[in-house]
């Protein structure tokens, strides 16, 4: 797998997602995405496994919950059918299958429509 292009992520988010956007910080391998209810998405790509990424979508300070998608093989959700991508869907121990592809470059827009979904209260 290649380098993701994380200035061109920020561009989707900024210009795609602006309704939900307020603010982008970039560095190299990783990328905070404020949210405009003071909620905020860290994406991480990491820069020795190029396969290995993470969208963490936190919540915990506004109603306790986080979301996030990561694919660490995990041995604690080997019984989930996508083992090793899942999803912790609104808590840390409620795990279910990741339906994000697999190239992080194409679950970028989804993950963050999931988050506009919600943040639209169209869950």
């Amino acid at each position: 797998m290649k380098f993701v292009d994380v200035g061109r992520l920020c561009i989707i988010a900024e210009v795609e997602f602006a309704d939900i956007v307020t603010s982008v910080d970039v560095t190299e391998h990783a990328m905070r995405i404020f949210l405009m209810d003071s909620s905020f998405i860290d994406v991480w790509f990491s820069l020795k496994m190029l396969d290995r990424y993470s969208y963490h979508w936190e919540r915990r300070s506004l109603d306790g919950t986080i979301y996030w998608y990561d694919n660490a093989p995990h041995i604690k959700w080997q019984d989930v059918t996508t083992f090793p991508h899942h999803f912790h869907n609104g808590h840390a121990a409620k795990v279910v299958a990741s339906d994000l592809s697999l190239e992080p470059e194409i679950a970028f827009r989804p993950f963050l429509s999931f988050a506009q979904m919600k943040l639209r209260g169209n869950e």
